[in-house]
């Protein structure tokens, strides 16, 4: 069986040199290694061109966030190779050596699954809280020291593994998302034909500057902007679950709301109230298109 990886870059060199070199250490070679160029500076392109066959180089004319990146690395896959299967992350994702081994292990074992995903750590060896596993049934949480595969609901692209013949039936990753909520998206999009899980064998090292998670409520200033597509990105990939998920989902962002009104201590709270309103009333509207690849 053969992979291709795909990572999606913007500025961040040393971080994108360190994953390269983990996955040109892989135990399991990656036949194709996609990198996805979101328009960074010349030290990327740089470093990038030097590599020459060494990878596949895809440099976008413009910055198309992280979804746009992934929707034209899939795009690449499907289009330029006939590799089995797309291992997906960003440029701050280190798979260990033995992460696409685990997971094409578990692929053989279970061939008819939806996606795969990693086991996501921080640097200190605890989960990445940005990746925590999403498990098919939400009233459980999967503990750190789990190893059993277990089914999700969701996952993120923080070394995500897909099937060709499921991305030939779903299409590719929404590039209108921008960020945030297209990996969800597209997941539960492919969890509707096979079932996805979380394997906790295939571990990566997810290299945030500090391990939180997201909150429209505690967040910088210069962050909440993102919070705009998030809520815009939510309300539309609710409305796609069954009559109980999208109840559930909108129940869940009106709840967010009310705590960001009411709860003390809240700083610039109008800022954030008006970013987070303005994000569900464009997900009413917004109706994007899926793309497929070329035969």
């Amino acid at each position: 069986m053969t992979t291709s990886a795909v990572i999606v870059t913007y500025n961040r060199l040393e971080m994108l040199k360190e994953v390269i070199a983990a996955l040109q250490a892989s135990q399991t070679p990656v036949d194709h290694l996609i990198v996805v160029d979101n328009h960074s500076n010349e030290d990327t392109v740089t470093y990038l061109t030097s590599l020459g066959n060494q990878i596949e180089y895809v440099r976008l004319s413009e910055n198309l966030g992280g979804a746009g990146g992934f929707n034209r690395g899939v795009r690449y896959f499907m289009e330029k190779t006939n590799d089995d299967y797309v291992w997906l992350m960003d440029d701050d994702t280190v798979p260990h050596q033995t992460t696409l081994t685990e997971l094409t292990n578990f692929a053989q074992t279970q061939p008819d699954f939806g996606f795969l995903a990693s086991d996501v750590r921080w640097t200190d060896g605890h989960r990445a809280k940005m990746n925590n596993p999403a498990p098919k049934n939400r009233m459980q949480k999967i503990p750190e020291d789990a190893t059993e595969p277990e089914e999700l609901m969701n996952a993120t692209f923080v070394s995500l593994l897909m099937r060709r013949e499921i991305v030939a039936q779903i299409g590719l990753p929404i590039t209108e998302f921008f960020i945030w909520g297209d990996d969800i998206e597209y997941t539960e999009r492919a969890a509707r034909l096979a079932p996805g899980y979380f394997i906790p064998a295939a571990k990566v090292t997810h290299k945030m500057a500090t391990n939180v998670g997201s909150s429209i409520m505690t967040d910088s200033l210069d962050r909440l902007p993102r919070y705009f597509y998030s809520y815009r990105n939510k309300v539309y990939y609710g409305a796609k679950r069954n009559l109980k998920g999208h109840v559930k989902s909108n129940v869940r962002i009106a709840l967010e709301a009310v705590k960001l009104m009411l709860q003390p201590g809240i700083t610039d709270r109008k800022k954030r109230v008006n970013v987070l309103f303005s994000g569900v009333k464009a997900g009413w509207t917004f109706k994007p298109v899926i793309e497929f690849a070329n035969k």
